[in-house]
Parts: structure tokens; sequence; C-alpha cells
């Protein structure tokens, strides 16, 4: 995925109200969204380089966007709206070796009347050809279902999410046991955006509940697949040979 934006390099000065950040730019203090939730723990160094993109939007209240920042180890992709993109390209390009038995993908797939997933996977038979599903065909045929996580924090050399609570995530892990259950594959994607980790666990000092429950989704047959994403200035990529070991 390349960052069609221009790309700039300054220097983290500090994150507050969560998205904002303050970069000096060419003697000048900028202020630029910062496009995460997390608390971004273990990124956050004043004084370190940082990449942000320009845009001319007049929609938008801030000109600059703060997309990576650098750590002793390594680059760090910050950007949650990248992940999804990053999976569908994937699939796209260079798919999972468990993936290549399905030949039809779809994005945001509503799962109910609240829900949604990022991606689901199929493969087109006599029995189901359709090329797009709807809600009513989960209850009808088998799919396989995936969600994609953002993972920023690394510590000790193990990629560890979330890096804040996150009942959402939970809920997430819920819904895809309930797919399982109907008899549906599932599948958690940790898009790993940096390169200095060597293994993946949940960051159960965190959040305990969803630690416990990932555990529990993995026990029942949840696919998990941590998988580093390469950086460069201004394009991301994920690389089917970096998927992390499981460190729990």
């Amino acid at each position: 995925m390349k960052i069609q934006d221009p790309v700039y390099k300054g220097k983290f000065i500090k994150r507050y109200k969560r998205f904002f950040a303050d970069i000096e730019f060419e003697d000048e203090i900028i202020t630029a969204l910062v496009p995460n939730t997390g608390s971004l723990k273990t990124c956050l160094n004043e004084g370190s380089e940082c990449y942000f993109t320009t845009h001319d939007d007049p929609k938008r209240k801030l000109k600059y966007t703060l997309q990576m920042l650098k750590t002793p180890d390594s680059w760090v992709g910050i950007n949650t709206h990248f992940p999804n993109f990053l999976a569908f390209e994937l699939w796209e390009k260079t798919p999972l070796k468990h993936w290549k038995k399905y030949d039809q993908a779809q994005k945001e797939i509503k799962i109910n009347t609240k829900s949604r997933l990022d991606l689901v996977l199929w493969k087109n038979s006599d029995q189901f050809s359709q090329t797009k599903i709807k809600t009513e065909h989960i209850e009808q045929h088998q799919f396989h279902f995936v969600e994609v996580k953002n993972v920023t924090m690394v510590k000790d050399e193990i990629a560890l999410f979330p890096d804040s609570v996150t009942t959402r995530g939970q809920k997430h892990i819920l819904e895809l046991m309930e797919l399982m259950e109907k008899g549906h594959s599932c599948e958690l994607l940790f898009v790993v955006q940096r390169d200095d980790a060597k293994g993946f666990a949940p960051a159960s000092e965190i959040d305990p509940e969803y630690a416990r429950l990932l555990n529990e989704a993995r026990h029942k047959g949840l696919t998990i697949t941590p998988i580093v994403c390469d950086i460069s200035k201004t394009k991301l990529s994920l690389n089917p040979k970096k998927i992390l070991p499981l460190k729990f």
C-alpha cells in the first residue's frame, strides 16, 4: 500500500488529548492528527523522528497527520485505518497459505444488526455462487471470517495487544466464537506495524479479560495470525513470510 499524500520527516514532541501531536518541522511546531485511539505505549519517545503527511482537504481541521514514529529498534506505523487495506491487499496479491482455497472476498460484512467484521472469504461453488454475501447468507452457508487488529506495542521482543482496555475487541472475540459455533471458521489477523518483535501474546496486564477471551477462542479453534508489516517512508505491506509465533 502506497501512502498517497506527501510524506515529511519531523521530530515528535508530544501527544495530547489523544488525537493531537506536536511535531517540530523546519524550526516550527505544527499540530498533527493522531489516527490511533490506543495508548501507543512503547511508541511515544519525545524527540524521536517521525513521519507525517499533509493534505489539502478543506473539510479537515488539521492539515497534518502523524503516520509513523521511530523507536530505538524500529519504525512504527500508528495509523489504524491502514491494516484493513493491507489485509485486503494481502488477499489480492500474496494470500496466506490457508486463504488460497478461497476465491471470493468481501470487506466490511454485516454479521447482525449491530456489528460488522472486517473481511470474509469463501469459495464459489454450485451450492453458493454469490459474489457478494448478505447477512441472511450467514445462516445458510459456511464462510471464513477475519477480524483485523492493529498492533503497535512491543515489550521484551513480544508484540502485545491491546495497548489499552478494549471492550470492542472483547465483543469481537465473542462474536467470532458465536460464528464458530455455527460452523464457520474464524480468524484474528493482528497487523504488527513494526519489525522488532519475535513473538505475539495478548497484553494480559492491560486487559486481562481480552487475554482470557482470546485464549478461550484459540482453544475453540480460532485462527490467530500475527503478521509483520514491512514499513518504509511511503509504503507499507504485509509479508506472508513474517508470521510471528504465539507466546501464550
